[in-house]
């Protein structure tokens, strides 16, 4: 699973051949969820300033985040998006 963005001690990934809809995976200090791009529903848990964090980084960074998606759905390599600051 390639990391494609760290902040605040969250860890954002992506998995190769994943399932739709587009989602990235998120894990905080042994918080782990996902959250999908287009209509932000989480599955799993964590601290809710947690996820308003990961929604603030999918405003900023929604049409690279679909971008690498789409590579990562082709078997194609996938770099980092900037972090939230």
């Amino acid at each position: 699973m390639p990391e494609i963005s760290r902040f605040f001690g969250i860890i954002i990934s992506l998995y190769w051949n994943d399932h739709n809809p587009p989602h990235i995976h998120a894990n905080y200090s042994g918080s782990e969820f996902t959250i999908s791009v287009f209509d932000r529903i989480v599955d799993g848990r964590a601290p809710a300033k947690v996820i308003a964090k990961v929604n603030e980084w999918i405003d900023l960074h929604e049409s690279e985040i679909l971008d690498l998606w789409s590579k990562a759905q082709n078997g194609e390599e996938i770099g980092k998006i900037e972090p939230l600051k």
